[in-house]
């Protein structure tokens, strides 16, 4: 494998820890991007329990251009998706990429990654925005959460070996791969299935990998209502990280900005007994440590 020419364009070796991008309590039209003051708070529970999170914010507005650290501080009234829509692109999503998942859902483990797509009207943002169960789904009443690691490509990625994929890397944050379960069983893709406007909340913070230079430390736990429905290492992996980035960019160019969502662990609400399906009003929380924290998200039908 080759590494691209292109591959020091981009802000993978951006100069932040832990990023969030944020609306301002100052002022409710802009969107900016620092690091909380409290080094270890998990932003996404102090916010959803209504505290004041204060950021030391950078010159810039994208964690792709992040600018300088300055010495304003501001209160964040509305965590957003540590990347824009425009900035992702379309998402590479990987199925059936942990062992016990794979035993959970009778199935063979893969010799590839299996990849699918999620667009980019996909890409949501953390409570306080609803996230939204389709009104096909609703009728079908099988809208199930998957709690994910994402990866964020930092600089123009393209034939990348295994060896050198995580230095391409800007963060690693959290997701939930919302799934509309009939609609997946029906059809061979899981594009459609999985693809539904605000199907992939984002957050709350992006980690550096100064931070986490092996993510398969990580403790991926996903939470509806209080009660823990998944709980894995990332270790339980069937590729980890590093070939999931060479494997996507063989051919392929993967630009700055570029989200990857790397699989769920066991505990979908598919594989319980009776299925334990997500409603309007439910809380979801996926919970990634250490340092990236609680990604909030609550349901609402569509109208």
């Amino acid at each position: 494998m080759t590494v691209s020419s292109n591959q020091g364009q981009g802000a993978a070796n951006a100069s932040f820890e832990r990023l969030v991008r944020f609306v301002p309590k100052s002022n409710p039209e802009a969107v900016l991007i620092g690091q909380p003051v409290e080094s270890k708070i998990d932003v996404g529970q102090a916010v959803r329990d209504g505290e004041e999170v204060l950021v030391k914010t950078f010159s810039g507005t994208s964690a792709l251009n992040p600018g300088s650290l300055t010495d304003k501080t501001e209160a964040i009234s509305k965590i957003l998706s540590p990347v824009s829509a425009s900035e992702a692109g379309a998402i590479r999503c990987i199925g059936l990429n942990y062992l016990n998942h794979a035993k959970e859902a009778n199935m063979a483990v893969p010799e590839i990654p299996m990849m699918f797509m999620k667009p980019a009207t996909a890409l949501a943002d953390p409570w306080p925005q609803p996230t939204i169960i389709p009104k096909h789904t609703l009728a079908d009443d099988c809208a199930d959460y998957e709690s994910e690691l994402a990866i964020v490509i930092g600089k123009t990625c393209k034939n990348v070996s295994e060896a050198d994929a995580l230095s391409y890397v800007l963060g690693y944050t959290a997701a939930n791969d919302v799934s509309s379960r009939k609609s997946q069983l029906a059809q061979s893709q899981a594009c459609y299935s999985k693809g539904f406007d605000g199907s992939c909340p984002l957050g709350p913070v992006l980690v550096s990998p100064s931070l986490v230079a092996d993510p398969s430390t990580f403790t991926i736990k996903g939470s509806k209502n209080g009660e823990v429905m998944q709980k894995s290492k990332l270790s339980d992996m069937i590729f980890n990280c590093s070939k999931l980035i060479s494997f996507l960019s063989q051919g392929t160019t993967l630009l700055p900005g570029t989200v990857i969502i790397t699989g769920t662990p066991a505990g979908v609400g598919f594989g319980k007994h009776p299925p334990a399906y997500l409603h309007e009003g439910d809380e979801f929380v996926v919970q990634l440590t250490p340092h990236v924290g609680s990604l909030y998200s609550v349901f609402q039908n569509e109208q």
